[in-house]
């Protein structure tokens, strides 16, 4: 797998600083159409109150990604199609 293309606006556009480290949060299109989410990683603070309905394996992580991010790239998100 390879990615693509991101999904939505830079998250560093304009000078803006990111909350972690590395320059997540960030949404990118592979090239085989599945999405890859860069986030911050919440996993040991989020599994013991996940809902019944949901599940996190040992192989999966639980990421934040901040909602005013997902919101500016939510046009880019109805594009995939």
């Amino acid at each position: 797998m390879d990615f693509k293309r991101r999904i939505g606006p830079d998250p560093h556009a304009g000078g803006k600083n990111t909350p972690s480290a590395s320059g997540c949060p960030d949404l990118w299109e592979l090239d085989n159409g599945d999405i890859a989410v860069i986030g911050i990683r919440a996993t040991h603070e989020l599994i013991d109150r996940l809902p019944e309905s949901a599940g996190c394996g040992p192989d999966e992580e639980i990421v934040v990604f901040p909602r005013d991010q997902l919101i500016a790239a939510s046009g880019a998100i109805r594009e995939l199609r």
